[in-house]
């Protein structure tokens, strides 16, 4: 039907159903008030309880475990350099803030334990309430650690400190041995002598520790162990390091010079036992220079001149520096000669006091001449008219590849940082004079390091071991990593050539220019040196002396060898003598010390009668050079 409505129905709420819905109300609204009378019974009852679980989720720590870095010790297992524990003060407002009763017992127990001011803790707690570190104070001792943890034991209610493990470098003999052992920096970082070489062996792996409150605010860690580093066992004797360096610096209060190097090895294994630099410096203070300057110079160095002269007390002169090595390398060339049988024992030289050498006038040492010398006797009596016939015997090419057969020219591959190469006449450049001074040590450069090496394989049979500071490596278990009791690099001479090179040097000791080289009760070899420094200047020339000896003579087990750049006195500047008489004072004093021992009467295989006993005071005082007359041209 068209224009009808279709009708729409409504329900309405009964009574019933309004009963129903009251009761439900009723029933939700009674348990939100329960819920809230627990609730405010739980805040008043245990609210405490549960902040501090709260606080125990939400704060923690993480923090670095450092590695220990490895010991160095001298070969007899003495301490020279260990890394000792410290502790950092951490202050962690947030947890001591969490209970009113934490402040006073904890302020208190810091100011008492290490004298921190109280009104600036109070002031931190308010001011950095919600900090978590605050660094107190660093580098703590144990001492002062364990007497607060023992407060804190005691009293419950110190909160809200606690101790970061560091390590800081420490030095038991202050400067002794400083070239070779060196020092760290900041991040553990070696600088210098065995620090620097072998950082890597040294350093270990850091560990990490992650630490939480519990309930009661007591921190509980979790952590992962630091890998220390390895120990680092060297091959410097402590007792022979420390008696040479006391007698440089004696020498050092009496003679003033540029440099003094002193080098004590093994020949039969070119292990080092001491080597000494200079003054040496503090390896606990490395900055300190007032070893070598007055407070009123260090006032007004320039930043500059301080990091100069900085250098130049760090600087290991023994590896470092460069030098005409004079008459010590006469040696090399007799046995160069000897090797490639251009002469042989028993030959003899005639010397009237020089030789003309392409329009140059080259004197000897004895101006008067030596007369007719034997091979032995041109060493003994350290005769540059002997050498240079020997030199010229040999050859410029021969001679060029005896110098790189004795390892100078390039670094000996010793164990320290900072070697420095030879400075040698090329063998284009190795002209008839060049020659003629190169054979008696002149007109070309080598380290201490590099002659005391190829010594040792003179007297020794033959044999060049690389030189060596470290013997042994240990990891932080005991466990050896690496060994060295010697590397035999070359095979420099034959026995023969090597006795007679033995018996040569003992005889200059004896009756020869190293007479003060005597060492009562023991069998010295060695031979003198004295060469001039740049430029031929009769008026000002400067001079380099040394002497490197051999102990016993016959049968070699340590090599001493010194050297001193430039002494301030005009009288002694060019006498060798003063190095010589140095060694004899340091062998006579270490010897007993590294198991070796004087004789009662010593009876030597060589036959002193056939030497003559004829010297002057000129074969002691050397002076190899080229005559000065007309400027260094050739004398007419």
């Amino acid at each position: 039907m068209r224009g009808r409505k279709k009708k729409t129905s409504t329900k309405k709420l009964t009574r019933r159903m309004q009963g129903t819905l009251l009761f439900v109300f009723c029933v939700i609204l009674a348990g939100i008030i329960v819920v809230c009378g627990r609730l405010i019974y739980i805040n008043a009852r245990e609210g405490e309880r549960y902040e501090k679980r709260v606080l125990s989720k939400s704060i923690g720590t993480n923090a670095v475990l450092p590695y220990r870095r490895g010991d160095i010790l001298d070969r007899n297992g003495v301490v020279l350099a260990k890394s000792v524990k410290v502790y950092n003060v951490i202050f962690d407002p947030s947890v001591i803030n969490s209970d009113k009763r934490f402040a006073e017992p904890t302020v208190t127990a810091l100011a008492s334990v290490y004298g921190l001011d109280e009104r600036e803790l109070y002031t931190m707690l308010t001011e950095k309430a919600s900090s978590t570190y605050i660094r107190l104070l660093r580098q703590q001792s144990f001492e002062r650690m364990d007497a607060f943890r023992q407060l804190a034991a005691e009293n419950k209610l110190i909160k809200g400190v606690w101790f970061e493990e560091e390590y800081i470098r420490s030095y038991p003999f202050d400067s002794l041995a400083s070239h070779v052992i060196g020092y760290t920096v900041a991040g553990d970082v070696g600088t210098w002598g065995i620090e620097q070489y072998y950082n890597a062996d040294l350093t270990g792996t850091d560990g990490r520790e992650y630490g939480y409150y519990d309930s009661e605010l007591n921190l509980t860690k979790v952590s992962k162990p630091a890998v220390d580093g390895s120990t680092i066992i060297s091959t410097i004797d402590i007792n022979v390091q420390n008696r040479v360096e006391k007698k440089v610096e004696n020498f050092l209060s009496q003679w003033k010079c540029e440099n003094i190097g002193v080098i004590v090895m093994n020949p039969n294994s070119g292990a080092v036992y001491a080597m000494a630099s200079n003054a040496g410096f503090n390896l606990n203070e490395p900055r300190d220079l007032s070893a070598y300057y007055t407070e009123e110079e260090l006032a007004v160095m320039t930043e500059e001149e301080e990091l100069a002269a900085l250098n130049r007390m760090w600087r290991n002169f023994c590896i470092s520096d460069t030098y005409e090595p004079g008459s010590t390398f006469k040696p090399f060339t007799v046995a160069a000669a000897m090797e490639e049988n251009f002469v042989k024992d028993g030959d003899t030289f005639v010397c009237n006091g020089y030789r003309n050498v392409a329009g140059y006038r080259i004197n000897c040492n004895k101006r008067s001449g030596h007369g007719t010398v034997t091979l032995a006797e041109s060493l003994m009596k350290s005769c540059n008219p002997a050498l240079m016939l020997i030199g010229e015997k040999l050859g410029r090419d021969f001679f060029y590849q005896y110098q790189k057969h004795f390892g100078f020219g390039l670094p000996t591959g010793i164990d320290l940082p900072g070697e420095s190469g030879s400075i040698l006449i090329d063998l284009n450049n190795l002209n008839v004079t060049e020659l003629a001074t190169s054979s008696f040590g002149q007109g070309f450069n080598i380290t201490m390091v590099q002659l005391a090496s190829a010594f040792c394989s003179l007297v020794n049979g033959g044999n060049y071991y690389q030189p060596h500071v470290v013997s042994e490596i240990r990891d932080a278990s005991g466990a050896t990593l690496y060994e060295n009791n010697g590397t035999l690099a070359n095979v420099a001479v034959s026995g023969q050539t090597s006795e007679f090179i033995r018996d040569a040097l003992y005889m200059t000791v004896e009756q020869g220019t190293a007479k003060p080289a005597k060492v009562q009760g023991y069998l010295i070899g060695g031979k003198t040196g004295t060469a001039q420094k740049g430029v031929r200047d009769k008026e000002n020339q400067k001079y380099v002396v040394s002497f490197i000896g051999c102990a016993p003579a016959d049968k070699p087990e340590v090599v001493v060898y010194v050297v001193i750049d430039e002494i301030h006195d005009e009288e002694k500047k060019a006498s060798s003598s003063l190095a010589t008489s140095l060694t004899s004072e340091i062998m006579d004093e270490i010897l007993p010390f590294l198991g070796i021992y004087p004789e009662g009467e010593i009876n030597y295989h060589v036959d002193l009668s056939v030497i003559n006993p004829e010297t002057d005071e000129n074969d002691i005082d050397e002076t190899d050079i080229i005559d000065p007359q007309g400027g260094g041209q050739p004398a007419e």
